[in-house]
């Protein structure tokens, strides 16, 4: 259940989060405004993001016995999420706010809203970058170059939707990043598995985007905001499916080039089985609907890790 727009516009709450999350019923009210320019309210972006770090690691630890899985590397990438798609969102909020305040689901977000000032929201974003850097400096050297490189890929996605028909495709860029992070950072180089999964993701993100971007669809067409969604029209069902099916393809595929075995190929049925069921069930012309099948990628991502688990534990 989301919030009422005009109602948030009033009492500072974001349309979009979830109704009765706990940043507007426990943070401090001085704080508020910037858990929710970082998304604190809305958990969903922080796992999505989590996820490729963690299916990486899985993958290492196949491919390496030896290799710990988990190990303290996943509560690292998992802080290092947080704040990253803390900062990421806060950069593009700041670049969006003319366009965050033209559509309603985004126009109660607080630098449109007015709840922060310019000054505030730089500073901000400056500290949750520092808190990724200390992540990122827990790591290999390798992996610490690594994750300095797709920060050219974060500051950018945001500029795509005005100058492309697919900024999905950039965002999948970015937020698979940890797909390549998490092998780096536990064999200090990179190999065939880890480009497999990164593919993998990447196709994943442009289907799950798609459905997140059908929400806006109308009002993106209005102000001239460019997405998949608009691009696919009513085909948007059929491309989704087939970026799914691309996506589960390349992660079987990495999975048997890190020498993965039954176990996983018995286990791993779970994460296409639910990308069938959004694809299945997906009303395209229902935002609430769209909502609910995008925020399910968060199972996604933890049944393709488990079956990585199950495959290395077992």
């Amino acid at each position: 259940m989301q919030s009422d727009p005009i109602k948030a516009d009033r009492d500072g709450r974001v349309a979009d989060a979830p109704h009765r999350n706990w940043v507007d019923r426990f943070a401090p009210d001085p704080l508020k405004p910037y858990f929710r320019l970082a998304r604190l309210d809305r958990p969903i972006g922080y796992w999505l993001l989590f996820w490729p770090c963690a299916m990486s690691l899985g993958l290492a630890a196949v491919a390496r016995p030896m290799t710990a899985f988990p190990d303290l590397s996943m509560l690292w990438f998992f802080v290092g999420a947080v704040a990253m798609r803390g900062a990421g969102c806060v950069h593009n909020d700041i670049v969006d706010r003319n366009i965050d305040g033209a559509v309603a689901r985004t126009r109660s977000r607080p630098i449109p809203s007015g709840q922060v000032s310019a000054t505030a929201t730089v500073g901000f974003m400056v500290a949750l970058g520092l808190v990724g850097l200390f992540v990122l400096l827990r790591f290999n050297a390798f992996t610490v170059w690594l994750g300095v490189a797709s920060l050219a890929l974060v500051a950018a996605y945001p500029f795509m939707k005005r100058i492309t028909w697919w900024p999905q495709f950039f965002l999948g860029l970015a937020f698979s990043w940890g797909a390549l992070m998490g092998w780096a950072s536990e064999l200090g180089e990179l190999h065939q598995p880890a480009f497999l999964l990164y593919l993998g993701s990447i196709a994943w993100v442009i289907g799950y985007d798609t459905i997140y971007a059908l929400q806006d669809r109308e009002e993106d067409a209005l102000i001239g905001v460019k997405s998949t969604a608009r691009l696919f029209g009513r085909h948007s069902r059929l491309m989704v499916a087939l970026f799914y099916a691309l996506a589960s393809a390349l992660w079987i595929a990495a999975a048997l080039a890190a020498s993965a075995g039954n176990l996983f190929l018995v286990t791993s049925w779970f994460a296409p089985a639910i990308l069938a069921w959004q694809v299945a069930t997906l009303r395209s012309d229902d935002p609430a609907n769209c909502l609910v099948r995008f925020k399910s990628n968060s199972w996604v991502g933890l049944a393709l890790t488990t079956s990585l688990w199950i495959e290395y534990y077992f």
